[in-house]
């Protein structure tokens, strides 16, 4: 239906999208699941990354949003990749609850469990019209916060609503998409410490004409990073130099901006600026090796991660070997 030029609110008002997602997860088991995952993130270590920030948010079951967060628990214990893990059972509402019954369950129910097991560092939420309103997102964030989770948002991504302020008003990590925000937002980040981190790669992959506009926000104080946000509805794209050509070509960013975005900048958005994003003493040896003349190459050939990385490090551990 994507490919067919539907919209994602036309896929998922005929049942599809988000739902179908829903169902899916739901149905699988642990096993499954954790098979699926590993999958998935093996291509992004060919590509270069060495820290993912990944979230659940396609169970949004009690039961179903601690399976995935254990599945991801697992994959940290096994693969030779940092995952930094985000509760997002505010991703969208169930269909058998109204927004705020299921608000009450992710605050009395997902949220102690998840601080039971210690299976999360932040919490997200989808702060957008249709999803979660901004007294909703107020309340899980702050409930989160009460559990010692990290608020991070999505925020102002179909249209102005108001998440980029509550960002700052909550003190977010990351304020993400960010597509139609406002000078009112920009303002407020940029007086925050919130990393405004933009995603182009959903922008391209659902055929949007207007992506974020990075060189209003850099120009205006914000600190922007860039993310791949790889996930089955809205991109699935795992290549970060790609997402580096689009931010380039699309979002006004430089070249040094792309890099300072997918290093520095995105390991500030993680809290992980004194361990990682720097080749510096004392912080975490995650190198990569690339058979490039300059660093416009990176972006440049679109297959980069595959055809122009020599060696990958992790923590000093020499993981890919081309």
């Amino acid at each position: 239906m994507r490919l067919n030029g539907k919209s994602y609110n036309e896929i998922k008002e005929s049942g599809g999208g988000i739902l179908t997602s829903i169902e899916n997860l739901r149905n699988a088991s642990f096993e499954e699941l954790y098979i699926s995952s590993i999958n998935n993130i093996k291509p992004f270590i060919k590509y270069g990354t060495t820290t993912l920030e990944a979230k659940s948010g396609y169970g949004l079951s009690l039961k179903d949003e601690i399976k995935s967060l254990r599945v991801i628990k697992k994959i940290n214990d096994n693969l030779d990749i940092d995952i930094l893990p985000t509760f997002l059972g505010a991703h969208a509402i169930p269909p058998e609850y109204n927004s705020n019954d299921y608000v009450d369950i992710i605050c009395n129910e997902m949220l102690p469990q998840i601080n039971n097991e210690q299976l999360a560092i932040f919490c997200d939420v989808f702060c957008e019209e249709g999803y979660f309103d901004i007294n909703q997102s107020r309340k899980i964030l702050n409930v989160a916060k009460s559990y010692n989770l990290i608020p991070r948002i999505h925020a102002d991504e179909f249209k102005c609503f108001g998440a980029s302020k509550l960002a700052k008003e909550i003190g977010a990590a990351s304020a993400d998409h960010l597509m139609h925000i406002n000078q009112e937002g920009i303002n407020a980040l940029s007086s925050s410490n919130v990393i405004a981190t933009l995603l182009p790669g959903t922008t391209f992959f659902l055929n949007k004409k207007e992506y974020a506009n990075g060189r209003k926000l850099i120009d205006q104080n914000c600190q922007v990073s860039i993310a791949s946000d790889f996930n089955p509805g809205t991109c699935t794209i795992r290549s970060l130099p790609n997402i580096m050509f689009l931010a380039m070509k699309n979002c006004g960013m430089t070249l040094d901006e792309v890099f300072l975005g997918v290093t520095y900048n995105a390991a500030k958005s993680l809290l992980k600026e004194n361990e990682l994003g720097l080749i510096k003493e004392n912080y975490i040896a995650d190198i990569i090796f690339w058979d490039v003349d300059s660093l416009s190459e990176i972006p440049y050939w679109f297959d980069s991660g595959y055809s122009k990385i020599n060696r990958v490090i992790k923590r000093g551990k020499e993981i890919i070997n081309n």
